[in-house]
């Protein structure tokens, strides 16, 4: 199920129309309160999501839906006014996948619906990943420190997520930035810099065990 939220009815019927006619399951919602009524019943494979809406912005929706564990994996594609790039910005930066500017051609829209899925769909992944007393839970999106929660960011959550699949495996700040801000993000590497940094305090005495591969990246050690 694709998941339109658009006040414009125009707009919003010629996009379901679209994605009908292209094999989907379709269904929109003109303000945030029916939206948020909806997605009780079903939850949506990807969300199509305006940022311009009567009674809550999309950056507020997209944050609520990333801050729960029932709707922090849902693939969203943030519909911008054509040349706010502080709005796509933050949209990316708050988790958003993807972006179309206003207006954006019905086939562009599908073509960016297809990409984002192909690029989110799960794979098979561990239900625990472990590192000595670090443990993450992947089905309760938690992360307990020799008992105790740590209290990550979604990136934050995935950049470790990224590392504990892959221990001992060198991720270049431009790789980083791909698998977890995904490929259209405007950002410098250095938001990488920042977040590794956070993530590193947070983890407290295992954030020694995420080192820095001088002139290239990142990378996390099974061992000190």
């Amino acid at each position: 199920m694709i998941v339109c939220i658009e006040d414009d009815n125009s707009i919003r019927d010629l996009m379901l129309y679209t994605l009908k006619a292209s094999g989907y399951e379709a269904a929109g919602y003109g303000t945030a309160s029916s939206f948020w009524a909806g997605i009780r019943h079903e939850k949506p494979e990807l969300i199509l999501l305006d940022i311009m809406l009567p009674d809550e912005d999309g950056l507020a929706i997209l944050k609520k839906l990333r801050s729960h564990v029932g709707t922090a994996d849902i693939p969203v594609i943030m519909a911008t006014a054509k040349g706010t790039e502080y709005d796509k910005v933050i949209g990316l930066d708050l988790g958003a996948d993807d972006y179309l500017a206003k207006p954006f051609g019905m086939m562009e829209m599908i073509s960016r619906i297809r990409a984002v899925l192909r690029r989110t769909t799960p794979r098979k992944r561990m239900e625990q990943l472990e590192l000595g007393a670090l443990v993450m839970n992947q089905g309760s999106h938690q992360v307990m420190i020799s008992g105790k929660q740590a209290d990550l960011t979604l990136k934050e959550y995935d950049l470790l997520c990224l590392f504990l699949e892959n221990l001992g495996k060198v991720f270049s700040r431009e790789a980083l930035l791909s698998a977890v801000w995904g490929s259209e993000y405007l950002g410098e590497t250095r938001t990488v810099d920042v977040h590794m940094a956070t993530l590193r305090t947070k983890l407290g005495e295992y954030g020694k065990y995420i080192k820095t591969v001088r002139g290239v990246g990142y990378r996390m050690e099974e061992e000190i």
